[in-house]
C-alpha cells in the first residue's frame, strides 16, 4: 500500500492548523495509507493534539528555531522520506481541501512525473477583490489553475487568478511551476533534486523547486480534478504586508539572478536601486540584504 505524507507547517495558528486538519480527516482513502506531520515553526503557543484523528496517523515535529517555510518543510519532508513515504504532500496549513483531493492527485502520476499541482481556490472571504463576485461564485474563484513565469518581470503567476471557475481550465497539462500551497511530490524527486532552498526562507522557494524539478529530468502537472480551498495570505499577514514586502522582494532577485538571461539581470539590477531610494521600508531592506547576502530567515524575524 502507498504511504502519503502530509507535511504542513503551524506558526501561530493552530486555528488555522486545526481546521486543515479536520478537513483531511474527511479525504477519501483507496489504496493508500496517511499519515500527517505538522511541524510546529517556534510558535510561541505550541501546537499540541487535542482532537483525536481516525483517518490518519498524526505525528507533531516540533522546532524551537522559526526555520522558515523552507526548512520547516525540509524538516517534515526528511521525516517522513525516513519513515518510507512514496509520495510527500507540501501543503500550507491555511487550506480546506476536497475529499478527493489526494485520490486524484494520484492518478495524475505516469513514469516520467514528479510532482502534481491540483486546482485551489480562494476560500470564501479571502478574495482579492470581494466586491468583484456575486455570492454563489465565492468559493469558486480561482486562486491557482497552473503556474506561469513571466520572465520579462521575473514575476511567477497564476494562470486563472480571480477568474470564476465556469470549467475553462478543466484540462490536465504542464505548467511551468507547481505552488508551495499544495504539491504531490514523488520520493524519487527529492532523491535527484534535493529539497527546498533554505537561501529562499519563505516565497519563491517553489518556483526555484520546480526547475529544479524540470532539469533533473522530471515532469510538473497540473490536476484540475484535485482541488482545495486557500485562506490566501493568512499566516503571511495579508497580501502587501511588511513580511511578503520583504521576502518577495528580496527572493525574486535571488530567483532572478540565477535564473534569468544577463538582460533581465541587469535590469532587475535597475529596479533594486530604484526600490533602495523610493520603496516601501521593507521593500528597501529587502534588495539591501539580497546584495549584502543576508539570505535565509535575514532581517526580518531578527
Amino acid at each position: 500500500m502507498k504511504k502519503v505524507f502530509v507535511t504542513m507547517i503551524s506558526f501561530n495558528n493552530n486555528k488555522a492548523t486545526f481546521e486543515c486538519l479536520d478537513s483531511l480527516e474527511k479525504i477519501k482513502k483507496d489504496g493508500f495509507k496517511m499519515i500527517v506531520v505538522v511541524v510546529d515553526n517556534a510558535s510561541v503557543d505550541k501546537f499540541v493534539a487535542n482532537k483525536k484523528y481516525k483517518n490518519f496517523d498524526l505525528e507533531i515535529l516540533r522546532s524551537e528555531e522559526n526555520l522558515g517555510f523552507t526548512g520547516g518543510q525540509n524538516l517534515g519532508i526528511k521525516h517522513a522520506l525516513k519513515e518510507g513515504a512514496d509520495y510527500i504532500v507540501i501543503l500550507n496549513n491555511d487550506v480546506i481541501v476536497d475529499e478527493g483531493l489526494i485520490g486524484q492527485l494520484l492518478t495524475a502520476f505516469k513514469q516520467d512525473v514528479g510532482i502534481v499541482a491540483p486546482k485551489i481556490y480562494f476560500a470564501k472571504g479571502y478574495e482579492f477583490h470581494k466586491d468583484r463576485y456575486k455570492d454563489n461564485e465565492k468559493g469558486r474563484v480561482i486562486w491557482y489553475a497552473g503556474g506561469v513565469i513571466d520572465w520579462k518581470n521575473v514575476l511567477g503567476k497564476h494562470r486563472g487568478v480571480d477568474e470564476v471557475d465556469l470549467g475553462q481550465f478543466e484540462e490536465v497539462y504542464e505548467p511551468d511551476t507547481a505552488t508551495g500551497c499544495c504539491m504531490m511530490v514523488r520520493k524519487e524527486v527529492f532523491e535527484k533534486t534535493g529539497f527546498l532552498d533554505d537561501k529562499y526562507f519563505l516565497y519563491y522557494e517553489d518556483a526555484d523547486f520546480s526547475l529544479r524539478v524540470k532539469r533533473n529530468g522530471f515532469k510538473i502537472v497540473y490536476q484540475p480534478k484535485a482541488m482545495l480551498w486557500h485562506k490566501n495570505a493568512a499566516s503571511a499577514g495579508g497580501s502587501g504586508s511588511p513580511l511578503q514586502d520583504y521576502y518577495i522582494t528580496r527572493n525574486r532577485l535571488v530567483f532572478g539572478y540565477k535564473y534569468a538571461s544577463l538582460r533581465i539581470k541587469i535590469a532587475l539590477f535597475r529596479e533594486g536601486l530604484r526600490l533602495m531610494f523610493l520603496g516601501r521600508k521593507w521593500q528597501k531592506k529587502g534588495v539591501f540584504d539580497y546584495f549584502t547576502k543576508n539570505l535565509g530567515k535575514g532581517s526580518y524575524f531578527s
